[in-house]
C-alpha cells in the first residue's frame, strides 16, 4: 500500500469542521484532517491483518513523516501488537519516534506500541532508562508512560519487581520537576499502581510527596483509601 492511498482512505473517513476542531484541541501546529479514532483503528486492524510485516513498517514510516496527525496515530497503530517476530526493526522504528514527540496524544499511542515490545523484551529497558536524562520533555515523559505495564501487574516474579522498582526510581528522580506533563506522568504511573500495590504507592508517596505539585500528589493518591 503506497502512502496515497493510505492518505485517500483516511481522507473517506474525514468529519467535516473536525480537524478545525482538533487543531483547536491538541494544539500542535501540524495538519489534522477531522479523523476520529474508531476509523483509525478499523483501518489498522485491516491493514495489520493484511500487510506484511515489511510492508507495514514502510508504511508506518511514510504516514509518520507525513506530518498528518491522524496519520501519525495510525502509524502507531500499525505497529501496536503482542506478538512480532522479529520485533527488533520494530522497536527501532518506534524509539526513533520517541525525539520527535511534541504533544501527549502521538506520544500516548506510540507509547501503547512500544509497552508491547518492552514486555516482549524488558531488557531494552536499559535503552530507555536513558530517556530520562533527556533534555528533550517529551522523551522524558515518556519513560514513564511507555513503562505502564509495570505499575499494572499482580504476582510480579523477582525480576519484574526489581524492573518496576527500577521504574519507581525513575517517578522519584522526576519530582523536583515542575513540569506539569512530567509531574503529571509521575501521578499518572502512581495511580495505576496503587490499584495492584498500594503498599507501594504509599511509601513512595511518604518519601516523595511533598516534592510534587498538589495536584500530582492528589492524582497519585486518589484510589488509596485513607
Amino acid at each position: 500500500m503506497t502512502l496515497d492511498e493510505a492518505l485517500a482512505a483516511l481522507q473517506a473517513h474525514v468529519e467535516p469542521g473536525r480537524a478545525e476542531e482538533m487543531a483547536a484541541y491538541h494544539k500542535t501546529p501540524r495538519s489534522y484532517l477531522g479523523v476520529r479514532n474508531p476509523a483509525l483503528n478499523d483501518l489498522a486492524k485491516a491493514w495489520r491483518q493484511a500487510l506484511s510485516l515489511p510492508d507495514r513498517l514502510a508504511l508506518a514510516q511514510a504516514l509518520w513523516q507525513s506530518d498528518i496527525h491522524e496519520a501519525r496515530v495510525l502509524a502507531a497503530k500499525l505497529l501496536t501488537q503482542a506478538r512480532i517476530r522479529p520485533d527488533t526493526e520494530v522497536w527501532e522504528v518506534i524509539r526513533s519516534w520517541v525525539p520527535e514527540f511534541d504533544g501527549w496524544a502521538i506520544a500516548d499511542h506510540v507509547c501503547s506500541a512500544g509497552e508491547r515490545r518492552l514486555i516482549a523484551d524488558p531488557a531494552r529497558l536499559d535503552e530507555v532508562e536513558a530517556w530520562t536524562t533527556s533534555d528533550h520533555m517529551w522523551t522524558r515523559r515518556a519513560a514513564l508512560v511507555i513503562t505502564l505495564p509495570w505499575a499494572k501487574m499482580d504476582h510480579l516474579k523477582p525480576a519484574q519487581e526489581a524492573e518496576r522498582a527500577r521504574i519507581l526510581s525513575w517517578a522519584a528522580g522526576y519530582v523536583e520537576d515542575r513540569n506539569w506533563f512530567i509531574q503529571k506522568a509521575v501521578a499518572w504511573w502512581l495511580r495505576d499502581l496503587s490499584k495492584h500495590a498500594p503498599d507501594q504507592t504509599r511509601a513512595f508517596l511518604e518519601t516523595h510527596g511533598e516534592a510534587m505539585k498538589p495536584f500530582a500528589r492528589r492524582e497519585a493518591g486518589k484510589y488509596l483509601s485513607s
